[in-house]
């Protein structure tokens, strides 16, 4: 063995240390045991684990084409703790699907097939509880929140209920300290609206928030990716120190440059879904030389290695030549990483940590925590909060200027239904808008958190919608106290009162809508495209321009549920009806009642603005609905892993024809 058989991770050690005076003053003074305090901790203590993989093989059929696309050719190899493990290749090597498929966190594709062997300390990865973590290649996090705030978070989230609050305080020190963050404690995550903290900062917060977990196994997905050389080789180089305390660390890699490259223990260099070589990384250059292909003096030996497995598809007669190549290449690659079928102390076994297989928090608690993280992002985000109100005050001043002191005329009554439409579409418009530029990256991240059973979408859900209501109900509240007395309109306080809760509910309505559209779209930029669709549907028969009577019977459905036309209809109730008009011509409106019965609306004061109210908060009940309903069915699904056809060592072609060694020696 190369490591202890247990190896404390020194975090958990700080926390047992800050919490041993408060349970010696606890005891003293009840007399009590205390113990079980600090066992609760345990479980975050890090096993050392050996990875294994043998035969992987993924491929996925096209049904339309019948084409079959092979992502891995029966790659093995192993992964120990004390060693940092890179995997290597060119673009479309087949890397991420290895990584993926060794952290089980292959998405479910239709046509994907996965087979092979993946175990951690000789227990198939199925049937283990190894504590996993897994760091994806873009970087997402509550741009509002501080980094000690997110590090906060996702241990209470993730620690038992019982951790005392001064355990959870040492150890999301300890981290900060541990991963270089401390000086960065204070500062918001940011984004591109918000200054904040840099990239490397910020791949290293995504490592510290794996790490609260204590996992045995540590993935990441291309760390150095979008980053400076500096700060790539200090991702690494923190990488190398979570090896050597007992982590087993492997990370798929590009092009690193060669004092990178050095950090690295092993390597598994990947081309074409196959293993073309699996083995300490200081021995890859020897090993190729021994095939002819020696690596020049002083050249980067990742350099060197990726142009050697790539394909040049430059001409016919270069890519016949490099896929020789490559040939010759995996047919004499060897696997030096597995270790042999017996070689694993029986003592390994023993060490696999019991799953987590539901939140550690109960409802209320996930409820209070995901409260607080919500309300915390939705009010410091000055950037979005500071651009609504603009809009809304501004929009406001605007239509207050065209709409200036309309008086009782009758060229007023047709301003004021132009009016109450535009103050509806620009409600929601403005509405909708936001919820669709956020909430798709917000469902990103939710959806990773979920994936490591941090909560549930119940607790979430709730938890946003509450966080949101004070200043989702400010900017139409803005909008109303400037657009209303501007434009001179029905002067009664009741009239004015309602005008307001009309306004805040069609806001809240569209809201619900977004976060409908942005659960079903893929990223923000569909969502953004499909959002101002629907309205503009929904202005047509937004009851300005044609009325529900005149619209086909096939789609007499849409005005029912087209948020604008109900707002529109109790705007202009609440504000027409009982009014009296100046009326000197024959033909002319006497009162509003009259304006509103040619336009098919309820004249009556109260009971016609009631249906309409109605009919908005069904939508948003309904909308709301959807999309807690979309968000829990969308759990993240992951490929199952088949057994191989062969278990064991063994020459295979891969379905290729190419002979692939890949025994385990």
């Amino acid at each position: 063995m190369q490591v202890p058989l247990l190896v404390a991770s020194a975090g958990v050690n700080v926390v047992k240390g800050a919490l041993e005076a408060r349970r010696v003053r606890k005891a003293r003074k009840e007399g009590g045991d205390t113990e079980a305090e600090g066992d609760v901790l345990d479980q975050h203590r890090v096993h050392p684990i050996t990875l294994e993989w043998r035969g992987l093989e993924c491929a996925v059929r096209n049904p339309k084409t019948g084409h079959t696309k092979e992502l891995l050719r029966g790659v093995s190899g192993a992964a120990k703790p004390g060693r940092l493990v890179a995997i290597m290749g060119p673009s479309g090597s087949g890397k991420t699907t290895l990584l993926n498929a060794l952290a089980g966190q292959v998405p479910r594709t239709k046509g994907m097939t996965l087979r092979g062997a993946v175990e951690l300390n000789g227990t198939p990865q199925a049937a283990s509880h190894v504590k996993i973590g897994y760091v994806q290649q873009e970087d997402l996090f509550f741009s509002q929140l501080t980094v000690a705030e997110t590090l906060t978070m996702a241990a209470q989230l993730r620690f038992p209920a019982s951790t005392p609050v001064e355990a959870i305080e040492a150890f999301v020190d300890h981290l900060l300290t541990r991963l270089g963050l401390g000086k960065s404690r204070d500062t918001v995550v940011g984004d591109a609206k918000t200054r904040g903290l840099s990239g490397g900062e910020k791949k290293r917060l995504s490592i510290a928030c794996e790490l609260v977990g204590s996992p045995s196994c540590l993935f990441l997905d291309e760390p150095t990716s979008g980053l400076d050389a500096f700060q790539a080789e200090r991702v690494v180089r923190t990488l190398k120190a979570l090896a050597a305390q007992g982590h087993t660390v492997v990370c798929s890699i590009h092009q690193p440059r060669s004092s990178i490259f050095r950090e690295f223990d092993d390597l598994v260099l990947m081309s074409e879904g196959a293993c073309v070589y699996a083995g300490p990384a200081d021995g890859a250059v020897p090993h190729f030389a021994s095939l002819g292909h020696a690596c020049p003096p002083s050249y980067n030996p990742a350099d060197f290695f990726i142009d050697l497995v790539s394909i040049d598809f430059t001409s016919p007669e270069t890519e016949a030549a490099t896929r020789g190549r490559l040939e010759a290449l995996v047919a004499g690659a060897v696997d030096r990483l597995s270790p042999s079928r017996g070689s694993l102390d029986q003592r390994d076994a023993l060490v696999i940590t019991e799953g987590q297989e539901r939140p550690r928090s109960g409802w209320w608690r996930q409820l209070r925590l995901l409260f607080q993280r919500s309300f915390r992002q939705s009010t410091r985000d000055k950037a979005t909060n500071g651009a609504r109100l603009g809009s809304s005050i501004g929009s406001a001043v605007i239509f207050g200027s065209i709409f200036a002191r309309l008086g009782l005329s009758q060229v007023s009554i047709q301003d004021r239904f132009g009016l109450m439409q535009v103050v509806a579409v620009n409600t929601a418009m403005g509405s909708i808008t936001k919820t669709l530029s956020v909430f798709p990256k917000e469902r990103t991240i939710v959806s990773r958190e979920r994936a490591k059973n941090s909560y549930n979408v119940a607790p979430y859900f709730a938890a946003k919608l509450l966080a949101e209501l004070p200043i989702g109900a400010l900017f139409p509240a803005a909008f109303g106290a400037i657009v209303y007395p501007a434009c001179g309109l029905n002067a009664r306080l009741s009239r004015f009162l309602r005008f307001m809760g009309i306004l805040t509910a069609e806001s809240f309505a569209s809201s619900a809508i977004g976060l409908t559209m942005g659960s079903v779209a893929p990223n923000a930029d569909t969502a953004l495209v499909l959002g101002p669709l629907l309205m503009v549907i929904f202005i047509v028969f937004g009851g300005l321009y044609v009325t529900e009577e005149s619209v086909p019977w096939p789609l007499r459905w849409v005005p029912k549920v087209s948020l604008i036309k109900q707002a529109f209809e109790a705007l202009v109730v609440n504000e027409l009806s009982g009014m009296a008009f100046d009326a000197s011509r024959p033909g002319d409106l006497a009162s509003g009642d009259q304006a509103l019965g040619r336009r098919g609306f309820d004249p009556l004061a109260l009971g016609g603005a009631r249906k309409p109210v109605v009919q908005l908060g069904r939508i948003l009940l309904f909308n709301y609905w959807m999309a807690f309903h979309i968000l829990r069915a969308k759990k993240p699904m992951f490929q199952k892993l088949e057994a191989p056809a062969e278990v064991g060592g063994g020459k295979g072609t891969g379905g290729t024809g190419i002979p692939i060694d890949v025994v385990a020696r």
